[in-house]
């Protein structure tokens, strides 16, 4: 039997387990052009609680019934597509189950001989390209440039500080608490921390930027994004990546509230996907990948072993109990 997790209910607010179903089917056999893949490791990431809403976004919501989308590394157990095999290891959009179809053209082989499994859900999976194409593509930074991330230890943020330092700049992270706070400066190498549940943020960015903020790359936005714009420095790059605070309002926060700050620090801010650059996830994967054999990209994962578990880990990490890349075990 395949045990999957399905929506439910659309939550208002914050997501609750019972907006979730543990449902069992048959395991499905693949047909002409289809591959079976037994799910390893899933992904859990917070643009999957707009997935939940009915509200217009760049993708097509999930439907009342439907499984929950999710990134997930998995093995070949059988397939009717020549170019995989039992055995191989494939990472796609298979959603929050232990088995899944899907088309062949819809995976992409993954070499567990360079990284682990689950290490193709982050650092050299979609959080990791994300890093890599917000920074070298939308924001830009050149060498010596002040660049603050926020949400910076979460998966996206860990790995955009380190590629701003491999590129020659100084690394800022906000984060929530002391421990998250920690580890940006003693595990992923940004050169200071704030915590923004007990800082003073705008005071604590004044020190930490005292010739303002040339990129910022934007995970949370509302009031946070706001007063990092009240930093900037002339001439700075806004990459806005995610909104996360926004994420469970049943109201938008009103902020920022000003955008006047656009003109007076002659900045520019673009929104991106990184969807948009999967013709060039091959140089993004061996940018990273050279990176990580190095030993110039660390990582932490949050795992929660078992399929039933998701839920409860879904909605611990967009409360922010997470501590790394949030991932579920399948298998």
């Amino acid at each position: 039997m395949n045990r999957r997790v399905t929506l439910a209910a659309r939550p208002e607010g914050h997501p609750r387990e019972s907006d979730f179903a543990l449902v069992e089917e048959p395991v499905p056999d693949p047909g002409p052009g289809e591959v079976l893949v037994r799910g390893l490791w899933l992904s859990l990431d917070p643009y999957m609680r707009g997935r939940m809403s009915e509200g217009r976004s760049y993708a097509k919501p999930t439907e009342l019934g439907e499984v929950m989308t999710g990134q997930v590394v998995g093995e070949v157990v059988a397939s009717e597509d020549r170019r995989f095999a039992p055995g191989d290891h494939v990472v796609g959009q298979l959603g929050w189950q232990e088995y899944a179809l899907a088309r062949g053209g819809a995976l992409r082989k993954v070499d567990a001989r360079i990284a682990p499994p689950p290490v193709w859900l982050h650092v050299l999976g979609t959080t990791g390209l994300t890093a890599y194409f917000g920074l070298v593509d939308v924001a830009r930074p050149k060498p010596g440039d002040t660049v603050v991330v926020s949400g910076a230890a979460g998966a996206v943020g860990q790995v955009a500080g380190q590629l701003a330092k491999a590129m020659g700049c100084r690394a800022v992270g906000i984060a929530g608490g002391p421990e998250k706070v920690r580890d940006l400066t003693e595990e992923y190498g940004y050169d200071a921390g704030i915590d923004y549940k007990g800082d003073d943020v705008n005071a604590a960015l004044k020190a930490a930027c005292p010739q303002g903020v040339d990129v910022y790359f934007d995970n949370v936005g509302g009031a946070l994004s706001e007063t990092v714009f009240r930093r900037l420095a002339t001439g700075a790059r806004i990459a806005v990546c995610g909104q996360i605070s926004q994420y469970n309002l049943t109201e938008p926060e009103l902020a920022p509230r000003n955008l006047g700050f656009l003109i007076v620090f002659r900045a520019r801010m673009e929104g991106f996907l990184v969807s948009d650059y999967a013709h060039r996830f091959e140089e993004g994967i061996r940018r990273l990948g050279a990176l990580l054999a190095d030993g110039r990209i660390r990582y932490r994962e949050d795992v929660t072993e078992g399929i039933e578990h998701a839920p409860a880990a879904f909605i611990g990490m967009l409360r922010g109990a997470n501590r790394g890349k949030t991932l579920v075990k399948l298998a």
